[in-house]
């Protein structure tokens, strides 16, 4: 449908934007999902990351 005759009468205007805005409802929701609490961080071997490995970590880099 041409977007003139589209605008011509406000019904089909109206049709046009509800249909823009169930499109996009739709796509994308309402509301991101709830973010998960706070997880531990691990490594590639699925360890979780201490305190000590991110103080070696810094020396390492802090030596470069």
């Amino acid at each position: 449908m041409p977007y003139r005759k589209l605008f011509v009468s406000r019904w089909s205007a109206l049709f046009w934007a509800a249909c823009v805005i169930y499109t996009a409802v739709d796509t994308v929701g309402f509301a991101p999902e709830k973010a998960a609490k706070a997880s531990v961080p691990t490594a590639s071997d699925g360890t979780p990351v201490t305190p000590e490995d991110v103080a070696n970590l810094n020396a390492i880099v802090n030596a470069l």
